[in-house]
């Protein structure tokens, strides 16, 4: 069947990650969650999403047609379920719709059409905000390294190395020198062409996609996930980057996710837990206002494209938004709009035009450039998150 992940009522309060992508193109252990389904039912899918994303994530239609939750990660009694799925026919956990088949025209129709209910009553991994996003991260990252790792074999572990526990996987061409490796609570996947620079200390749980990079004397708590082409130095704690983003420097950033193509200035710092121990509220943009995570230990989450100057500070469960700039002394506000530069101080609008000259030169450095349906896309965020700079 043609596999389709389409964006659930979760999308919103997956915000800021969900302006530039869809829900299953968060990643989530080694791997995104479109990359999960795709290893796990051999087919490449495609994404049902927000309208202005579809340039960049068209949407492939065919006969017959598998569409699942992108939020919902796969396991073995999920997949039997979904397998086992007849056209017309949705897998449900109480109101939540988490697989469905149907047809061409019935894809088109979605999710405005009625489907023969089957329910499930099983343990499954969902994301339905972004704090989710690190709070599950060790449990989908030692999955993933069973799937990723599974059958086969590991470069040898340099001798320079002090190893501890069994579960490192160390992918072709990457290097690992004069380290401290610490598996033995949790498994450290090295990816291809990744980079462990000498005196980093590692605590599993740790996963570093490609051409990744944990510079000298880095200090990496699990479960820490770097997507491809991260640099990260200093210290870090149970925090996800997505890809090509940069903390190089030392700072700490922890129970934190970070989108792609973020950099940290020098001595960035961000706090994740409050001087009076409450629970931890963040930014929701569907309401408008601050909500209650439940949770006492939340950092910051940044959207695509921002950036932060040297020794800026982070306070308690900072939500920045899609291309801000933030730099100045003292703490920011907690939540920073989209195209915002600025900081403590005040904040004025970063001109898209400007916004775009800085991605062109920070892709350029990795061999990329910014496409016109991209543009595109950002010119719609810009507009869309207009209310929240006034």
């Amino acid at each position: 069947m043609n596999l389709i992940l389409f964006d659930g009522p979760q999308r919103d309060n997956l915000l800021p990650f969900t302006f530039t992508r869809p829900v299953a193109q968060i990643r989530l252990g080694i791997l995104t969650i479109a990359e999960k389904w795709e290893r796990r039912l051999e087919s490449k899918p495609s994404f049902l999403t927000q309208s202005y994303l579809k340039d960049c994530f068209p949407p492939i239609i065919e006969e017959d047609n598998l569409l699942v939750n992108g939020g919902l990660c796969p396991n073995l009694r999920i997949l039997s379920k979904i397998i086992d799925l007849k056209p017309g026919q949705g897998l449900f956990h109480g109101d939540t719709l988490l697989a469905c088949s149907l047809s061409g025209a019935e894809v088109v129709e979605f999710p405005d059409i009625e489907l023969e209910r089957v329910e499930i009553d099983a343990e499954f991994t969902m994301i339905n905000n972004p704090w989710d996003i690190f709070l599950l991260n060790g449990f989908e990252l030692a999955k993933d390294f069973e799937l990723v790792t599974g059958g086969r074999n590991s470069q040898p572990i340099s001798s320079t190395n002090t190893v501890m526990g069994d579960k490192i996987f160390i992918e072709e061409g990457a290097y690992v020198e004069a380290s401290i490796l610490n598996a033995t609570d949790a498994p450290i996947y090295i990816g291809k062409g990744a980079q462990v620079l000498e005196g980093c200390m590692v605590r599993g749980g740790l996963a570093m996609n490609e051409l990744s990079v944990l510079k000298m004397g880095a200090k990496i708590y699990g479960a820490t996930t770097l997507g491809p082409h991260c640099k990260v130095g200093g210290e870090v704690s149970n925090s996800v980057l997505f890809g090509y983003s940069n903390k190089g420097h030392d700072g700490y950033l922890g129970n934190s996710v970070l989108g792609e193509w973020c950099n940290l200035g020098a001595d960035t710092n961000n706090s994740n837990l409050k001087n009076n121990y409450d629970e931890v509220k963040i930014w929701n943009y569907t309401a408008k206002r601050f909500a209650r995570t439940g949770q006492q230990f939340v950092g910051l989450m940044m959207g695509d494209h921002s950036k932060s100057g040297i020794n800026t500070m982070f306070n308690t469960g900072t939500v920045v938004g899609v291309s801000a700039n933030v730099f100045g002394a003292g703490f920011p506000r907690n939540f920073v709009p989209s195209f915002s530069w600025g900081g403590a101080s005040g904040t004025m609008v970063y001109q898209i035009e400007k916004a775009f000259e800085t991605m062109e030169r920070m892709m350029e450095r990795r061999g990329l450039s910014l496409t016109e349906d991209q543009k595109t896309m950002y010119q719609e965020i810009f507009d869309q998150t207009q209310e929240f700079r006034r």
